[in-house]
Formats: C-alpha cells, structure tokens, sequence
C-alpha cells in the first residue's frame, strides 16, 4: 500500500461532506471580488473621478494600511485595491476553516482512526483536505476571472491567481498546524494567528509607505497577493514566491505527518493537576471557552483602536462623489459622513461577533458529538445546566467583545465615547438572534447543527456586499442587522430591539427544550 492509497475516496468524502459550505465560501469570496466593476464604475465613473480617488487614498496613511496601496487607476486596478486583500483573507480562512474540518477534527473524533484501519495510506487524509482546500480556491478563482475578465484578462488572471494562490499558502499554514497539536481548537487558533500577524505585517507596511515595497509588506503572504500588482503591470514572479511557499509546506506537512501516530501530535499535551479544581459544568466550559474569548475580545479591541484613527479619514474616501457618500448613508443610515462611517464599523463588529456566538454555542455540540460530555451526563448533571455552562460564554461573551470594540472605537476617535460604546451594544440582539438559531439547531436537528455557520455567513454577506451591490430591500431584510437602528446619530428605536431580543430568548427556549427531551445524536 502506497503513502496515497485511498486519497481519492477521501477526497470524494471531503467534498461530498463540505457540497454546501464549498459553494458558499466560493461564492462569497469570488462574489465579493467579482461585484467590484459594478459597484465601482458606478460610483466613479469617468477617469477623472477614478484618478482622484487613486490620489488620496495613496495619500492617507490609515486607508492604505486598510486596503494596501493604489498601484493603477484604471477600473480593474481600483477593484483590485479595494477589494483584493479582502477578497486573499476571505479565501485563507476558507482554506483554513476546510483543512481543519478534514485533519485533526476527524482524528479528534476518532473517525479518522477507523478510516485508517482499512486501506488508506498514511498521508492521504492530508492529501485530500489541501485538495478540498484546493476546490474552494479554484471555484473562486475561477469566479474572479470570469468577473474581472472584461477589464483585461491578464489583471484577472493575475488577481485570481493571487487570491486563490493565498489561501493555499494558508491551507498549508493550516496542514502544519495541525501536526503540531492534538486539538482542533489549537489548530484553528495558530493558523488564524499566522493570518491574523500576516495582515498586521502588511498593514503595517503600507502605512508607512505607499509603494507596497515595504520589508514588512513583502514578510506578509497577504501582502505578496498585493504585489503581484494585478491591472497595474502584473508581477508574475510573484505567484513563484507564492507557489514556492505553498510547496514547501506541503512538503513539511507530508514529512511531519509520516512520523507520528493518528491522533497524536508533536507538541505534547499537558497534563492537568493530580487535584481537580473546577468546581462544576460552568467553570468546566469557562475554561473551554476562555482562550477563545480572550482572543476575539483581544481582536476586537484593536480593530476598533485601528478603525477608530480612521474616521476623520473617512471624507478623504469618498471625497465629493455623490454616489459613494449614498453607498455610505445607505451602510451606516446617517447623513452625516463621520457617524455613517461610524455605523459602518459598528456594524461590521456586530456582524463579526455573531462568529464568536455561534462558535461558542456548537463547542457544546463538539463536546457532545466527540463524547466528552457523556461521561458528564452520565452523572448527576442534567443537560440544561450543562448546556448553560458553554451558552453563558457565548451570550455574555458577545456582549463583551462588542463593547470592547466600541471602546476602542471611542480611544481612537476621542469623541462622543458614550454614543459610540451604545452603538456598539446596540448590535447585540441581532448577535443572540444568530446564537439562538445556532441553540435550536443545536438541540432540535444536531446533525444539522454546522448551518448555524451558514446563516451568519448569509448575514455578513448581505450586510457587507448587500448595500454596495444595491439589493432589494427584501432581500437585505433576510439579516437581522437590517432591523437595527442605526447608531451613533439616529434615533433609538426601541421596538426592534425587544422584539429581536424576544425572538432570541424564545429560539433559545426552544432550543434548549429539544436538548433536555433528545437523545444524543451524533
């Protein structure tokens, strides 16, 4: 039996597995990228209204570490600007979110033991997760291309390569990652570490200088899709650079993975005391939860101190183009440019924080469907307060990255702290009403627990693409988010705020009734 036997079957299960989250990633990622020629070129127009747009945006510092620098202003060039390293992070966390699902969550759950009993070569579980991986790159790629052809098909070709080449870079991070670590949750949280410093690092470097040639831009593989320079004079070497990466730590990961065993890892893991000292279900799962809490809640607070700086940058990016302030009014609700940009960015947190809620809420499911918490329920612990131990994170710990965003927000713009910290707390219904479908399909429907993650992906995307693309007003009620008043500046409507809390608590109920009255279900 060879290293590969059986890549194939695992692959087919792979993508048989993941038939609905494959699409969606591609399409939000590619989609994202591919509405660019529309959004943009009917916001700025004419060449002039596009080269005076390239003008200041290579001039203000705080929008080139946000978008990276503005190397053409041709149509494609702007698309590929605004939308090019998001469109890299977007596919990155796909490839890492897949590769994770497919390599160490499958021997945390011993599944991947019984596969490896039959006839299945040692390295063609990893095999077939970089090749999942690879299909949600190659979708969106493909998607880029198609929608950016008509601006120059060697730009296209450049920016889809480039977005897709970076999250193979990251699929790969992700492959090591998981020879390191026994656990799923260490995984995802080094690999998103890596993303998370790569970002900073390319940030960093365009701050501080607008030819994108910084020496902490080229560290960043987020910022080498940068430079590849797409409808700007594309640099080809570049995907080498890229592809060189990709191949190296292909390789590693395939060396790493023939000298250890299904399920162990090459960082050993620590043993507890010989005493316990958690006192009940509740500190058992804020143990859980905590690293996880004080990650995002770390991320949420300097996203806000970042986002903050650049209010009174915000003019500078729309400049007097009507179309783009309408973009903004419409995002945010306001008139008001500051407190529209400043809606924005709450919003976008909320939305964000939504990840964190539905993540903590299915860390219960994890632990029942990997049969940790059977010998819990086994013993004079009943289901409700178990399940009340991993909700309280989520819930409670929602409220508090949001309101560290919003202090953040408020230390950086240094005006209205109060309005801006309301504003940020004000997203909090529409975050428990994502939580609350994740705890119903938690308890009522376990196996098709993992859609919670599709709902608040549906809701980032109508919320961060929806208004830009101009969608029926129908379509962008679909999100919760669409019902909140917009903050700071506009009225607060109390109305939609208790109903969405309402429907929260009744989701919830209803939820946790269908947990105490099932049997586990894996």
């Amino acid at each position: 039996m060879t290293a590969l036997a059986g890549t194939g079957t695992l692959t087919r299960l792979a993508l048989r597995r993941d038939r609905l989250a494959i699409p969606l990633w591609a399409l939000v990622t590619g989609g994202l990228v591919a509405s660019g020629p529309g959004s943009l070129g009917g916001l700025y127009d004419t060449a002039a209204a596009r080269a005076e747009l390239a003008a200041s945006m290579t001039a203000n510092s705080s929008m080139r570490s946000l978008y990276g620098p503005v190397f053409s202003d041709s149509l494609g060039g702007l698309v590929a600007w605004r939308f090019g390293t998001f469109g890299a992070v977007l596919a990155a966390v796909a490839s890492l979110i897949v590769v994770v699902r497919h390599t160490r969550e499958e021997e945390e759950t011993g599944r991947q033991e019984m596969l490896s009993a039959g006839a299945v070569g040692r390295r063609a579980p990893l095999t077939a997760a970089l090749l999942a991986a690879l299909a949600v790159n190659a979708a969106a790629a493909l998607l880029v291309l198609a929608g950016l052809a008509g601006q120059g098909l060697a730009g296209a070709l450049a920016l889809a390569l480039a977005i897709g080449g970076t999250g193979m870079v990251f699929a790969t991070v992700t492959a090591l990652a998981a020879q390191l670590t026994e656990s799923a949750r260490l995984v995802r949280g080094i690999a998103a570490g890596v993303l998370g410093l790569a970002f900073v690092l390319r940030a960093a470097g365009d701050s501080g200088d607008a030819s994108g040639d910084s020496v902490l831009t080229w560290l960043s593989p987020v910022g080498w899709a940068e430079n590849v320079r797409a409808f700007a004079g594309e640099r080809w070497w570049v995907l080498l650079l890229i592809a060189a990466a990709v191949l190296a730590q292909t390789l590693l990961a395939y060396a790493l993975t023939a000298r250890r065993d299904v399920g162990a890892s090459f960082l050993a893991t620590r043993p507890g005391p010989a005493a316990g000292r958690l006192t009940g279900a509740g500190a058992l799962a804020w143990r859980l939860q905590r690293g996880s809490l004080l990650g995002w809640g770390l991320g949420f607070l300097l996203g806000g101190l970042v986002f903050g700086g650049m209010v009174e940058g915000a003019a500078d990016l729309v400049g007097d183009n009507a179309k783009a302030r309408e973009i903004f009014e419409r995002m945010g609700g306001q008139e008001a440019l500051t407190d529209a940009f400043l809606a924005t960015m709450v919003s976008l947190f909320g939305m964000l924080a939504a990840l964190y809620a539905v993540g903590a809420v299915l860390r219960a499911h994890a632990e029942e469907t990997s049969g940790r918490a059977e010998p819990l329920l086994a013993a004079s612990l009943g289901r409700l307060r178990w399940a009340a131990g991993h909700l309280v994170p989520a819930f409670a710990g929602s409220a508090a990255i949001l309101a560290l965003s919003g202090l953040g927000l408020a230390l950086s713009y240094g005006h209205d702290a109060g309005a801006v910290l309301g504003a940020s707390l004000a997203q909090l219904p529409a975050v428990w009403t994502l939580a609350s479908v994740a705890v119903l399909l938690w308890g009522a429907v376990p196996r098709a627990a993992g859609a919670a993650w599709g709902a608040a992906g549906l809701c980032l995307a109508l919320g961060w693409i929806g208004p830009a693309l101009d969608l029926p007003r129908a379509v962008l009620d679909l999100s919760p988010y669409a019902h909140l008043p917009r903050l700071p500046g506009g009225d607060v409507a109390r109305t939609p705020l208790l109903l969405l809390t309402a429907l929260a608590a009744a989701l919830t109920a209803a939820g946790l009734t269908a947990l105490r009255r099932r049997d586990a279900q894996l």
